[in-house]
């Protein structure tokens, strides 16, 4: 195991390539394009072993992740975030260096965005199927024709499909409650689709992609392509809901200890908020836990302990709660890994992993378009 001195976002490579295997196998039986989302690894190391697979096409949460992975060669890119008419300045070498998927959600802006493009993109509806977050409301059919309509008359402009998260499986926390939700965002997809039909826009897709369905279920009637991207490294939040193993999750913060208060049964370890993010945390009866911590085991990390949980960050500091038969056995000088509750959140922290053996794996924050 590498000498950890200080946090550090460690990769195990295998169960990373495992996942990508697994969810890669499941949507070619049955018949689904693949766009994984990159959001979550945000390398283009991992990216290669998607490449490796046969897999050709991407999301991507912002322009310039876009070009970060255009510059690595993939050439179909989906921008799953709602078009933001001030970087067409970015988005127009983008869109004549690959073909380029873009979301939209209203009519207004759709002329400026045909007018700048340098080469035809793909235009996604973004569906609102109850998150309400951003999209549009899947029961407001004149919304709709009136994005399809104005995008119809522009010839840069391909209206492909209609495209949803549907980010409330993250609060099923039983198989029949996850059914229940994914079931309804389908048939509301599926709603949507057919009354742009009757009004005239045939041949439309279903893009869908929240990890929890994609893991766990196999009723992807109608769809024509999913967008997971959770999977790749999985989380605390997976291991909560049941869309993972321990086994299955790929990455985990190495944090060296620093003090430990047997009295109180804590340990403060060198790994806070900058390092795990504060943003996320799942709410349990005795208070929120920021991660679950593992010992080291040979060159990557064990089960998860009984008990234990990170339940503080300030900047630099993480406090974990263990109980009266753990605390004997840590000291200062130890390392501990913590699983990150969010795994999106935490990579996006860091400029590098480190994979089990030692070697660097950056990440975009340190390498350039």
């Amino acid at each position: 195991m590498p000498a950890y001195t200080k946090p550090t976002l460690v990769l195990d490579e295998r169960r990373a390539r495992r996942n990508i295997e697994r969810m890669t196998e499941k949507a070619a039986r049955l018949g689904l394009r693949f766009r994984p989302h990159f959001k979550t690894h945000q390398s283009r190391h991992v990216g290669r072993i998607f490449r490796d697979l046969d897999v050709g096409a991407i999301t991507v949460s912002s322009v310039d992740m876009a070009a970060y992975f255009a510059a690595d060669g993939w050439r179909d890119i989906l921008i799953a975030f709602p078009v933001n008419v001030l970087e067409m300045a970015d988005i127009r070498p983008l869109s004549a260096r690959c073909r380029l998927g873009l979301l939209v959600e209203a009519p207004d802006g759709l002329a400026a965005l045909a007018k700048g493009i340098a080469a035809p993109v793909d235009v996604w509806i973004k569906v609102d199927i109850g998150a309400n977050r951003t999209g549009v409301d899947w029961n407001d059919g004149a919304a709709m024709v009136r994005i399809c309509e104005e995008a119809s008359r522009r010839p840069k402009l391909r209206l492909r499909g209609l495209l949803t998260h549907n980010g409330r499986t993250y609060g099923a926390r039983t198989l029949p409650a996850l059914e229940r939700s994914h079931a309804d965002s389908l048939r509301k997809m599926r709603q949507t689709r057919r009354r742009l039909e009757a009004a005239g826009f045939a041949g439309l897709e279903i893009s869908v992609g929240d990890t929890p369905s994609c893991r766990r279920l196999e009723d992807f009637a109608d769809v024509d392509e999913i967008r997971p991207g959770n999977f790749v490294l999985c989380d605390v939040m997976q291991l909560e809901l049941g869309s993972c193993r321990e086994a299955d999750v790929a990455a985990a913060v190495a944090c060296p200890v620093v003090a430990v208060h047997a009295d109180r049964l804590e340990v403060v370890v060198y790994g806070g908020a900058i390092h795990l993010s504060k943003e996320d945390f799942i709410s349990k009866r005795d208070g929120r836990i920021y991660g679950r911590v593992c010992r080291p085991r040979g060159a990557g990390w064990g089960p998860v302990l009984p008990g234990t949980a990170v339940c503080a960050l300030s900047q630099e500091h993480g406090v974990i709660r263990t109980t009266a038969s753990e605390i004997g056995r840590i000291k200062p000088g130890d390392v501990l890994f913590v699983l990150p509750v969010h795994s999106c959140l935490t990579v996006n922290l860091w400029e590098n992993f480190v994979g089990l053996e030692g070697t660097k794996i950056p990440t975009i924050r340190s390498e350039s378009c």
